[in-house]
């Protein structure tokens, strides 16, 4: 009879156990039609709950830091157009504001900062998504586990939060040119807030909508700046002949400013409870546009 040794390795082979093996053989199996598998990469994958809550405070403060690390262009610039134009107008009217007994400049006050807050809203959602595609880095938001809903949130948080600051600052700076203490809070805070999230909500549908600096453009020419002249941030509409005053109650902007001032000085130009009904609808109706176009990839993913 022949005795079996065993052979030694051969030159290059390991003849350490092989411990990868011993590892898998230690998960859980999982029986198959076809048998067992190694659930490996359910102990590996990382879980999160029903919010991503790191990576929407991490999108929230990158939009914030965005705006912030350039605070000359994004609040100090805002700032001194809000107190120019407060200076020119009320130079050139006196008198009390229609229907109360505060001066011009008071109504006028509230108004331009309502006008800074929806501006700036609007600039910080859409440059920030037009500037991602156009130096190609959306992949930095598109590809880690957001969902739309939260890609949505982190945006339009990150854009009020500069249309809110800039308010704040526009109104401490007004304040020493009126007399700009609010008499109804709740309000003012209400339409600040509503104001913020529906022009953060149209910045980033126009920034997803456009492909360059010249389309976002358009949509600053020929939208916003027009709602917003036209709604009475430099007057009362009452003032305003017919068919015209009943046309301004058809722009949405004309009942963030009227609310707003109202949270000022008091006065309104329209029923409060209509105001407070259409601005909050609108701000939900476009905050879902919002989270469905991003759902469904328009215009980013290709």
């Amino acid at each position: 009879m022949i005795a079996m040794t065993e052979l030694p390795p051969s030159p290059g082979t390991n003849s350490a156990p092989n411990v990868v093996n011993d590892e898998l053989k230690a998960y859980p199996q999982v029986q198959t039609e076809t048998g067992p598998m190694t659930t490996t990469s359910t102990l590996t994958a990382r879980r999160y709950g029903a919010v991503n809550w790191l990576g929407l405070q991490t999108l929230i403060w990158r939009e914030i830091y965005r705006f912030i690390k350039v605070g000359a262009q994004t609040v100090l610039a805002p700032l001194i157009q809000t107190i120019l134009f407060m200076m020119v107008f009320s130079l050139v009217r006196s008198g009390d504001w229609p229907g109360t007994v505060r001066p011009y400049a008071d109504g006028l006050a509230a108004g331009l900062v309502m006008m800074s807050i929806i501006s700036n809203t609007f600039q910080n959602s859409s440059s920030s998504m037009v500037i991602a595609k156009v130096q190609g880095n959306s992949v930095d938001f598109l590809m880690p586990p957001l969902s739309a809903l939260e890609l949505t949130i982190a945006f339009i948080v990150g854009a009020a939060a500069r249309g809110i600051l800039v308010g704040a600052v526009s109104l401490v700076a007004v304040a020493w040119l009126a007399n700009i203490m609010p008499e109804h809070v709740l309000a003012a805070i209400y339409y600040a807030i509503v104001a913020s999230v529906i022009f953060g909500a149209i910045g980033l549908l126009g920034g997803v909508w456009a492909d360059k600096f010249d389309h976002l453009a358009a949509v600053t020419n020929f939208v916003v700046v027009p709602l917003t002249f036209l709604s009475g941030t430099f007057y009362s509409t009452d003032a305003l002949p017919e068919p015209f005053r009943t046309l301004s109650h058809y722009n949405p902007v004309f009942f963030l400013i009227d609310g707003f001032r109202y949270g000022f000085i008091g006065a309104h130009d329209a029923p409060l409870m209509t105001g407070a009904i259409v601005s909050g609808l609108l701000a939900l109706a476009l905050s879902w546009a919002c989270w469905a176009l991003l759902k469904s990839g328009y215009r980013l993913r290709s």
